[in-house]
């Protein structure tokens, strides 16, 4: 068998996340306050209810989601406004194959990284 054939790790999960990607950051009109409750498609264990109102809490429910949301989950659970703002620091919280990912396909995220701003 040759090596050449078999799928590299790597470009297997920056595959998968690509795939669930939204057309635009836009798609993602999530809730932006209250409380939402994650299916356990998404959080098999431990908390599953986040409160849009603290940060953190935010900053998980954002981590759960783009690591095992599909992307009906990403348009329903993310808003793009709330992504933006958190980006710089989510960036560093999340695998970098769904950094990579999200931030080869909306340029937009990476400059709000870089200390830019973006549009909401």
């Amino acid at each position: 068998m040759s090596g050449a054939s078999v799928p590299v790790r790597a470009e297997v999960l920056r595959g998968r996340y690509r795939g669930r990607l939204p057309g635009s950051l836009q798609e993602l009109a999530g809730p932006v306050e209250g409380t939402v409750d994650l299916p356990l498609h998404i959080v098999w264990s431990g908390r599953t209810s986040y409160s849009l109102d603290r940060p953190k809490s935010r900053m998980t429910l954002h981590r759960a989601v783009l690591a095992e949301g599909m992307r009906p989950d990403l348009a329903a659970f993310l808003h793009h406004r709330l992504l933006a703002e958190q980006w710089p620091v989510l960036r560093r919280l999340v695998s970098p194959y769904i950094r990579d990912a999200w931030e080869e396909a909306f340029p937009e995220l990476a400059r709000t990284s870089a200390g830019g701003t973006t549009a909401a």
